[in-house]
């Protein structure tokens, strides 16, 4: 065997497909020839005189014992059967090696008929596996009488007859029943095209153990059987030790493809699952498709209720889902508050995308915990094979990449599309040469003026800048997108609070105060001790609180408004000002807003650009400048490029403006200058013979972007 291309950890081995034939029509010939061959033997021994089953104390005793086994699995209530049963097979092999294949037959019947009859409902099983059971015996006996040995109840294999060959011939006859009999249970039972999946590799190893337990029990009970029968009951506790082993190490096997708390699969199911899926779709020409939901939300749960209320309520989730699921879905979750469905036949991604949209539908209705009525929004991606992925483990990457669209759009459903999706492995290879860039220190921070209508100079904003060594320059707006998804956000923070407080001391060393303003995002305002990092880092560089400006966008308020006041009143606590950055563009409530302990607004530059020509935006405008003045708040104006929109801010009464007009991010040594050379009169707006050329393609990034956040 050989690991297939693409493969994952839960399918590297790939192993011979199943028959040609379809598992139904396996079945039933497997049903048929046993039949056949039952009759056979059965009207054979009639015709010829010859006894069914022992008669005297060998037959009782043999019957009392299976008896008991019989009793022991209906008692049990569990779905064992008699061809996964290790007291079912040493009890078989031994009555065979004993009396022959019809005896043993008919022991073997004898248990599938009772319990099968105790369970009617599993009626197709029993049937199944007694036909497999009859065949395998008979593959025994042929076994047996290539060694030259033919037991009947007139013509019993004694003990007392056996000599050197009679070891090999009992060693060989069991592996064959056990070959015959496990073999053609996977090939009617297994999916066809698959792997090998887990519960089937433990359930091989587990029947080794049956056949050492064979090869150690059958014998014995053959001995006893001959010399003492009335001792055979006593067979009863050995085997149904062996029994209750075996289940229990099945049962294992299982729990570990199970979600011990809804019961429903897991991951290591579901790729294994999907494996087969794909397996049949290819060789179909058909599509399957993966939809992976997740709760929103649902930590606020938690924290509020409890984790045990929240275990309740995953499993009403689970329980809805289930009823949800179209006919062929199968539903798997993968931990957390995340769900996974497979369709394992879907004809498009838009029917995907129909039945993704019905399972969040259902899962949004109102849930009801403890008198409380819940409503639990959910959002959902979808994947489809072969159009997005070839395997199981790209199937899911690109679902999940597709869920967490999903909820950045606040769209409920997304359909994976390889333009959005920024986890490539070029995207990849940037984020390690990024990372790597920190380390080294080859990330810059420019910085650009904010200035009063009266020349005076309200501040810089540390805008952050990467010159890769063969790219050129980056465009702040990929990377800090891609550090805000990687988990590198706090890293590449931690560098320009560093930075840019380093150039702040600096800078008062040579006389210059003023205040530098610094980015961060959502994840750093919700982490814990956040404020006190930034007090800490504030007295090591020997900076007062005051000559630090950290601003944050409206996204903050989103996620956890009250835990991101709590780091803001932590943060205004020690003296360090905040601003509320790209007012306009995000979804925050203005009940937030007047909570919020900012200094600051600014408003975004989308709406700055337009404010002359559109009397809409300049309204918008008006009345931002207008509500935050009536809040206590300074309003600073973003992208001023033209006297035109100067003079409209100005009459509106926007207190400092930062744009191309005042000036553009600068390096240090560039806005030391600038600094220097407007520190004693202030900014003066130049006229239109003063005023240096704008370069050609200003990007917009230079002009006002974010240093430490992910774009809105």
């Amino acid at each position: 065997m050989e690991p297939t291309e693409g493969a994952g950890p839960a399918q590297r081995l790939r192993w011979p497909a199943a028959p040609v034939l379809p598992p139904a029509v396996l079945r039933i010939a497997v049903v048929a020839v046993a039949g056949l061959a039952l009759a056979a033997g059965v009207l054979g021994a009639v015709h010829e005189g010859r006894a069914l089953f022992p008669g005297g104390t060998v037959g009782w005793a043999f019957a009392v014992l299976t008896g008991i086994i019989v009793g022991h699995l209906v008692a049990m209530g569990r779905d064992r059967w008699w061809g996964g049963t290790g007291s079912g097979a040493a009890l078989t092999l031994a009555m065979l090696l004993l009396y022959g294949w019809v005896p043993s037959v008919l022991v073997s019947l004898a248990v599938v008929v009772l319990v099968g009859g105790a369970r009617r409902h599993r009626w197709r099983q029993a049937l199944l596996h007694g036909a497999v059971d009859i065949l395998g015996v008979g593959t025994a006996s042929l076994t047996l009488a290539c060694f030259g040995v033919h037991p009947s109840v007139a013509t019993p294999w004694h003990p007392e007859d056996w000599g050197l060959a009679a070891g090999p011939a009992i060693v060989v006859t069991a592996l064959a029943y056990l070959t015959a009999t496990r073999a053609l249970l996977w090939y009617a039972v297994a999916p066809r095209g698959g792997g090998l999946p887990t519960v089937a590799r433990t359930a091989l190893m587990r029947q080794g153990m049956v056949g050492v337990a064979l090869l150690g029990l059958s014998p014995l009970i053959l001995v006893v059987g001959c010399d003492m029968p009335v001792l055979l009951p006593l067979f009863a506790v050995p085997l149904i030790a062996l029994d209750s082993t075996l289940w229990i190490a099945h049962a294992r096997a299982e729990e570990q493809l199970r979600d011990p708390l809804t019961g429903l699969p897991n991951r290591q199911w579901l790729l294994e699952r999907a494996w087969t899926a794909l397996d049949d779709a290819e060789r179909n020409g058909e599509r399957t498709a993966l939809i992976l939901i997740d709760l929103d939300k649902f930590r606020s749960v938690n924290d509020t209720l409890g984790h045990l209320a929240g275990d309740r309520l995953l499993l009403q989730v689970a329980d809805r889902l289930r009823l949800a699921l179209p006919r062929g879905a199968e539903a798997a979750r993968l931990g957390g508050d995340e769900f996974a469905v497979l369709l394992p036949c879907c004809d498009s991604p838009t029917r995907a995308q129909r039945i993704a949209r019905a399972l969040v539908a259902a899962l949004g209705s109102p849930l009801s915990l403890d008198g409380l009525t819940l409503v639990l929004e959910a959002s959902a991606g979808v994947a489809v094979f072969p159009d997005h992925a070839v395997d199981a483990e790209g199937l899911l990457r690109r679902a999940d990449v597709a869920m967490y669209q999903a909820k950045r759009d606040r769209s409920g459903v997304e359909v994976y599309e390889a333009t959005r999706d920024g986890n490539t492995p070029d995207r990849l290879g940037l984020l390690g040469d990024l990372r790597r860039a920190l380390d080294s220190g080859d990330v810059e921070l420019h910085y650009q003026p904010k200035v009063c209508f009266d020349g005076k100079i309200a501040g810089l904003e540390a805008l952050v800048r990467w010159e890769h060594p063969q790219r050129g320059r980056v465009n702040p707006e990929e990377f800090i997108a891609m550090a805000e998804t990687s988990g590198l956000m706090p890293q590449l923070t931690e560098y320009v609070l560093e930075t840019a407080l380093g150039q702040v001391a600096r800078w008062r060393k040579m006389g210059l105060d003023v205040p530098v303003a610094v980015n961060v995002s959502p994840r750093d305002v919700h982490s814990p001790g956040f404020a006190g990092a930034v007090a800490a880092r504030l007295a090591r560089h020997g900076v007062p609180p005051g000559s630090l400006q950290l601003e944050i966008t409206e996204h903050v308020l989103l996620e956890d408004p009250q835990r991101a006041a709590d780091t803001m009143a932590g943060l205004t606590g020690h003296g360090v000002k905040m601003s509320l950055d790209d007012f306009g563009t995000g979804y925050s409530s203005l009940v937030h807003l007047r909570k919020l302990p900012v200094s600051e607004l600014k408003i975004d530059r989308s709406f700055v650009a337009r404010l002359v020509l559109d009397n809409e935006d300049a309204e918008i405008v008006r009345c931002t400048v207008d509500l935050a003045h009536s809040l206590g708040l300074l309003v600073v104006a973003e992208g001023v490029e033209d006297d035109e929109t100067w003079e409209r801010l100005r009459d509106l009464g926007c207190d400092a403006v930062q744009g191309w007009l005042v000036a553009a991010a600068m390096p240090p040594d560039e806005a030391t200058a600038w600094l220097r050379a407007r520190g004693e009169h202030g900014w003066r707006r130049p006229n239109a013979l003063e005023r240096e050329p704008e370069p050609e393609h200003a990007p917009v990034a230079d002009a006002d972007q974010p240093s430490g956040q992910a774009v809105p």
